[in-house]
């Protein structure tokens, strides 16, 4: 397996900033999406890689050992076992560490850069017949509700049970690795992984950009006039907002920190924005009309 350069594949340097990798992953998520890109076996591959790296590079522990150790950042543990044992080893000769003689542990799924800090005779080592297991892919859709808050769902795959805790703020195209919980390894190699695709259906009122959510609410006349308070239903409770007298038809108010969870960082949220539909009274009395009527001429 060849050496894989996460910072590469999402297209930013060493030194980007956590919003650099989130917004470098949510441009190309969109672009090689499988939805978009139906039968494309290399945009599946790549939409794959794209969803891997963010998976690193946004956890700054997993960024640590990957700046460390590369891909092989997983067997950062097996790795410095491996190098102890390979130091103990060195005055028996190289090829009784190879023998059998050798650490504990699986290193069928280590990179080329395995074999670049060890050499060749640990690569020679790890193809004794041991392989990975085959990656799986998978769908899941939620409800803006689901996606809302931090739950835990159970999926089936290959006839096998897996409960999974689903963060709250998951975005629509976003995908997570199950690690070892894909195909089977053969020769008792490690399992394959599993990657879960989100899908986040459309919500009748409320639409999400990002963390912030967007609500449009009818509003009558005499409380745009008047002023006033409304009752607002939001996805956390009902909330109370305040109108402030002669409000506009379109006249847009935010509320912050009412708006959706930002994913894997707990009590944060982005906001809510509330744009009023001004509607007129209908099915007026003879007597409104003349009021209005009066009204205009005063």
């Amino acid at each position: 397996m060849d050496y894989i350069d996460y910072y590469q594949i999402l297209g930013v340097d060493k030194n980007a900033t956590e919003k650099d990798i989130k917004n470098a992953y949510r441009k190309l998520a969109r672009k090689y999406h499988p939805d978009l890109n139906p039968n494309d076996d290399a945009a599946k591959q790549k939409f794959q890689q794209i969803n891997e790296a963010n998976e690193v590079l946004s956890d700054p522990e997993k960024r640590k050992k990957y700046d460390q150790y590369g891909k092989d950042w997983e067997h950062a543990e097996e790795f410095e076992k491996a190098r102890q044992a390979r130091s103990g080893q060195a005055r028996g000769g190289r090829g009784q560490w190879y023998s059998g003689a050798g650490p504990q542990g699986d290193f069928s799924d280590f990179s080329d850069f395995f074999e670049s800090m060890f050499g060749a005779g640990e690569s020679n080592y790890r193809s004794r017949g041991r392989f990975r297991g085959q990656d799986l892919s998978a769908s899941l859709q939620l409800s803006l509700e689901d996606s809302y808050k931090t739950h835990k769902q159970t999926l089936t795959v290959n006839g096998k049970n897996i409960r999974i805790t689903i963060p709250a703020g998951i975005e629509d195209g976003q995908t997570i690795k199950i690690a070892g919980h894909g195909g089977p390894g053969a020769n008792g190699g490690p399992a394959g992984d599993l990657y879960i695709t989100f899908s986040i259906a459309e919500h009748p009122r409320f639409k999400r950009s990002g963390n912030d959510l967007y609500l449009t609410t009818e509003l009558d006349l005499y409380t745009a006039v008047l002023g006033g308070e409304i009752v607002l239903d939001t996805l956390d409770g009902k909330v109370k907002l305040p109108v402030k007298s002669e409000t506009q038809n379109g006249t847009k108010v935010r509320l912050k920190g009412k708006g959706f969870p930002i994913y894997k960082k707990d009590g944060q949220f982005g906001d809510l924005y509330v744009t009023f539909d001004v509607k007129l009274p209908t099915n007026l009395t003879e007597r409104q009309k003349e009021l209005f009527r009066e009204l205009s001429q005063s």
